[in-house]
């Protein structure tokens, strides 16, 4: 039986997404993923049917037409297999959601931007950025569900939203030193995001894996791009992530070798 195929990358948190919400649904085998390697060009056949554009996860539906970006293949997901819903369904409940969401584009992109950052004298101000989204996050919490544990009663289209997000910045707590202050106005925050991250829907990936292979986003250099002198990509399947040293930290002061990132 045909099935609508996936392009993505294993790690992607954008791909993730995607993968956390077949799990929810319990159909986590009524799509079909290909695995896309972003350290080679893209295939010509791939790049036929996104148009030219590069970014993935891509849906492909069973009769070749083509979605692309994480939250329209979401919509699509979830409203074509209706039968399990996760999105709210109460109006207001699901405006609140959509709320939140709005937030995740800052957030991420503050994130991504103090990993790659190789300026001592920025760090401090990166800092101070992901602090307050994450007081932000904390206070539309407390507001929304004060007590409780999800932004509603149960991991939903939001968290699916900012966990692949939360975890990708396990980054920051290596590279940065960067955690969420153990202080009473981040307290909704951390108590959520240590839910999220624990969830057994969203176990895809793990701590030393982000680590490794984000390694190349610390030195500045994202996206199967190769730093200067380099030959491999920290991106590569091979060898495998298990198979490689956890990265050097001072990403700062040098660019590490293939050999010490176990590349060669």
């Amino acid at each position: 039986m045909t099935k609508p195929i996936i392009y993505h990358i294993p790690v992607c948190p954008f791909s993730q997404r995607i993968e956390i919400l077949l799990e929810l649904k319990g159909l986590r085998d009524a799509v079909e993923f290909r695995v896309v390697d972003i350290t080679k060009p893209r295939d010509p056949e791939l790049l036929a049917k996104t148009r030219g554009t590069t970014a993935l996860p891509v849906l492909e539906t069973e009769d070749g037409r083509i979605l692309k970006e994480s939250l329209v293949i979401m919509r699509y997901v979830e409203e074509r297999f209706a039968d399990t819903p996760v999105a709210r369904s109460d109006p207001y409940e699901r405006a609140v959601e959509r709320m939140m969401i709005t937030r995740e584009g800052p957030f991420t992109m503050t994130g991504y931007m103090m990993v790659m950052n190789r300026d001592r004298a920025k760090a401090e101000d990166f800092r101070a950025k992901m602090l307050d989204h994450y007081a932000w996050l904390s206070d539309f919490l407390d507001h929304h569900n004060p007590g409780g544990l999800w932004l509603v009663d149960d991991f939903g289209l939001a968290e699916l939203v900012f966990t692949p997000m939360m975890m990708r910045f396990w980054f920051l707590d290596y590279y940065e030193g960067f955690e969420i202050p153990d202080e009473p106005r981040f307290a909704r925050v951390r108590r959520w995001r240590d839910a999220c991250l624990a969830h057994p829907a969203a176990q895809q990936v793990c701590y030393d894996e982000i680590v490794k292979l984000y390694y190349d986003y610390a030195i500045g250099a994202g996206n199967g791009a190769l730093p200067e002198g380099r030959q491999v990509s920290s991106f590569t399947f091979t060898p495998d992530w298990p198979d490689r040293p956890m990265p050097p930290r001072d990403k700062y002061d040098r660019i590490a070798s293939d050999a010490e990132l176990g590349l060669e």
